[in-house]
Formats: structure tokens, sequence, C-alpha cells
């Protein structure tokens, strides 16, 4: 969620290279996220390949934010 927040959107492969997961790793968390709208995602074609880009939704930069507000606070 924290690459998503600070960057307008990245496409899956960014994503999987900056985490370094697999695929079918990403895409379960992906899609846990999307199930609670705390993403969106946008296929398109480049070059005749499939790529889609995914951001975070203002519900997930709340979400995140809470999130990490919560960590200070124990760390405290």
């Amino acid at each position: 969620m924290s690459a998503l927040v600070v960057n307008d959107h990245l496409d899956f492969t960014a994503l999987k290279d900056l985490l370094g997961v697999t695929d079918g790793n990403l895409a379960s968390h992906l899609k846990n996220l999307e199930k609670h709208k705390y993403i969106r995602f946008k296929k398109e074609f480049l070059d005749r390949k499939p790529n889609t880009k995914y951001a975070a939704t203002p519900e997930g930069i709340k979400a995140f934010e809470k999130h990490i507000k919560a960590i200070e606070q124990l760390l405290k």
C-alpha cells in the first residue's frame, strides 16, 4: 500500500519487482485490497501486451494513514 500511496499508480510488474514477491502472491494481495476498495486498477495494452496499473483510492489512503498512526502509537 505504501508504494501506491506515494505514487500516482504502478503497474503489476513494477509492484512485483519493488516488493520481490511472486505473481500469485502479489495478485492475492491486490485482490484483497481491491475487495476492500483500497485500490483501483486500469487495464490497457502497451505494444500489444496487457498492462494493469494500480492506484490507491481515497479510502485506501485514509486506511493506510490510520494504520501508520496506530503503529506510531504502539511505538510511543
